[in-house]
């Protein structure tokens, strides 16, 4: 089976000996996570003011699932091709042990805090249960989501950087113009595919977040301002940490 991060060649080798097939799913993770991150900062911006942006933070949580789901598979690609015994992957090493650890939790704490605010927007503010169930996963997901980024926010963009750059992965085209990486226009598209489908579930789900308007939750308020104080400290240890 191939690697669709790559494309055709994806294990070709690079210059540097690493097969491109390792490198696509490292760049198509990287990607993707981007966009997951720029969609959680937007969501958790509306947290502090839930009331009066509940239909945008529905809205952008049902976007939000569409590159979720992209970034668990081409993560999950990886797990799988490691513990298989995959040499290519095997000689990339596995994450470090911390972001290991955590992987599950922001998985498992991701995928509950999406389910149940579709739930929420499906059956109106009325099951009590629900609603705890959202904000305990959204508690631990922002906290785990703040390690994730302060582990990878100098990596991230260097790889994202590296795949718009003209050095090739492939050889160079017959008219001599310079050459595109393996795998790039494929990765570009998974990432709009996903984006376009959520968008449309978003669309389509809409009109479900009409009986939230205007609500206010006796719950959001520890929640929103914990979520701003957790947002301004990763962002400062973010600056400190690119110096």
């Amino acid at each position: 089976m191939r690697d669709i991060s790559s494309g055709p060649e994806a294990e070709a080798p690079r210059a540097g000996g690493e097969p491109s097939g390792v490198v696509g799913n490292e760049r198509l993770t990287a990607l993707i996570g981007a966009v997951v991150l720029v969609l959680s900062v937007a969501e958790i911006a509306t947290v502090p003011t839930l009331g009066s942006l509940i239909v945008a933070h529905f809205f952008v949580g049902v976007l939000l699932a569409g590159p979720v789901v992209a970034k668990t598979v081409s993560t999950g690609w990886r797990f799988i091709r490691y513990y298989s015994r995959d040499p290519a992957y095997r000689r990339k090493g596995p994450p470090r042990t911390l972001l290991r650890v955590i992987a599950p939790v922001l998985v498992v704490s991701t995928l509950v805090l999406i389910g149940s605010g579709i739930a929420l927007a499906i059956t109106g503010p009325a099951p009590e249960i629900l609603i705890r169930l959202h904000v305990v996963s959204f508690l631990v997901w922002l906290a785990t989501l703040a390690v994730h980024v302060f582990a990878y926010v100098r990596r991230v963009p260097r790889l994202i950087a590296e795949d718009w750059r003209s050095s090739p992965l492939r050889p160079k085209r017959r008219n001599g113009t310079a050459p595109e990486p393996s795998g790039r226009r494929m990765r570009l598209a998974v990432n709009i595919a996903v984006l376009v489908l959520a968008a449309i579930a978003a669309v389509l789900l809409l009109p479900t977040a009409a009986p939230w308007e205007g609500w206010r939750g006796q719950g959001v308020t520890g929640p929103g301002v914990l979520a701003v104080a957790v947002s301004i400290g990763t962002a400062v240890a973010v600056m400190l940490k690119r110096r």
